[in-house]
């Protein structure tokens, strides 16, 4: 069988990381990294695992081997940050990340000593910064994104702040958690080994609930409180930085603090604005050209390369510049106000409407649809689809308007779901 050779098992494991939405395409650096993250052993396990949360038991029966020795395994895999494992009422349940936003990060949220990190970086940017497969198929696929950003709070004027929804604050995702952590940021600590990082903060990575209390459970993270937590995101503020999280309105699981020259979002951002790999917040800045003196720090601070200087077309100060912004490529962060000396620039309404996908699974379901991949997440042999996560995926797609659920039922290609979806939806 592939799964008794050596690049048969990271064959194997590649093919089951590219049956969730969040793939890795299969390049030899691909397989570099992932023989530097997994064993053998650890490959061919990992590949048979499903794509759903699981138990012990499933993974027991799924691995042909006996419970004790398959928790010790799973232990192992969560040490080294591999799986995720999240106490419920009914028990442990693991779960696969996919690389990003998932194990890669994992690798780097800590200094160890089991993997040589600085090979480790040196492959990540080679697939990640000069490759472009990767970056575009997991920021340029599809409508619906990975992350988003989250708009600075300080810059939203007294006007709005009413507006302002809650799943559109930083704040608000930390009030609600129920776990907080932190742990090194991934990108920057990457950079670190390349001789590329900038000096920004690196224990900015914050992690929420269930991921937050297996990364700290494993040394990967640091605990943190609600009141650590703001300072963390305001020390980010005060350095310009921007608040990149999960795109989903409700429980949130990780804010990233980013810069636009580290951060894996907004170098994708910059060099593929035109096909919005990252989704905005609601805003935009509005600039007041009679105040604008064309300064540039906004131009400057801007982690996007949004905004530009241009003539003022003012025929008494021939070399009067002023800022013009490109709403394709700005995230409407904030940032830029904050920066403005003369007090210039202002955050105002975007036009249309900012949709944010309601949890996790709303947001793996709609990329599953757009990516052709839907049919991985219903029909996974791996082990038995609970009635829970089907009743969630069955759920997200009747939610959907006629054309993505459309678009679902011919993946699925199963007249039982179609006719099931077609009954519960009328």
């Amino acid at each position: 069988m592939s799964h008794h050779t050596v690049r048969g098992a990271y064959d194997d494991l590649a093919n089951r990381l590219n049956r969730f939405p969040q793939g890795a395409p299969p390049t030899a650096l691909l397989f570099r990294i992932l023989a530097l993250l997994f064993t053998e052993r650890e490959a061919d396990l990992v590949s048979r695992l499903p794509i759903k949360p699981f138990t012990a038991g499933e993974a027991s029966r799924a691995w042909g081997r006996p419970l004790a020795e398959t928790q010790r395994a799973l232990e192992t895999l969560a040490d080294k940050g591999i799986l995720l494992d999240v106490a419920e009422r009914a028990g442990t349940r693991y779960v696969l990340p996919p690389p990003m936003a998932g194990f890669f990060e994992f690798s780097l949220m800590r200094v160890r000593q089991d993997v040589d990190q600085s090979v480790l970086s040196e492959l990540f940017y080679e697939y990640l910064n000069v490759e472009e497969d990767f970056i575009k198929a997991l920021f340029a696929v599809g409508e619906t994104r990975l992350g988003r950003a989250f708009v600075d709070e300080r810059a939203i004027p007294p006007a709005l702040s009413l507006q302002v929804l809650d799943h559109e604050r930083a704040s608000e995702v930390v009030e609600t958690a129920s776990d907080i952590a932190v742990g090194i940021c991934y990108c920057r600590h990457k950079m670190q080994h390349v001789g590329r990082a900038c000096d920004a903060p690196l224990d900015v990575c914050l992690t929420f609930n269930g991921v937050a209390r297996s990364l700290t459970r494993h040394g990967i993270a640091r605990a943190i409180g609600k009141p650590e937590c703001h300072d963390v995101l305001a020390r980010s503020r005060e350095r310009h930085l921007v608040q990149f999280g999960e795109n989903v309105r409700e429980r949130v699981s990780f804010i990233c603090n980013c810069c636009g020259c580290c951060c894996e979002a907004l170098l994708a951002a910059r060099r593929f604005g035109f096909l919005h790999p990252v989704h905005t917040t609601g805003f935009e800045p509005a600039i007041d050209p009679a105040t604008c003196n064309g300064c540039g720090k906004c131009v400057a601070a801007c982690p996007v390369d949004a905004l530009s200087l241009v003539s003022a077309h003012d025929p008494a100060r021939v070399n009067r510049k002023t800022i013009e912004f490109e709403r394709d490529r700005c995230l409407g962060c904030g940032v830029c106000v904050g920066v403005c000396p003369k007090h210039s620039i202002a955050l105002a309404r975007r036009p249309e409407r900012v949709m944010t996908p309601l949890d996790s699974t709303h947001r793996v379901v709609l990329m599953a649809i757009e990516r052709g991949g839907l049919q991985d997440l219903i029909f996974d042999n791996r082990a038995l689809f609970s009635h829970r996560a089907m009743a969630a995926v069955l759920g997200v797609i009747l939610r959907l308007p006629p054309v993505k659920r459309a678009m679902a039922t011919e993946q699925v290609r199963s007249r039982y779901l179609e006719a099931m979806i077609r009954r519960m939806a009328h």
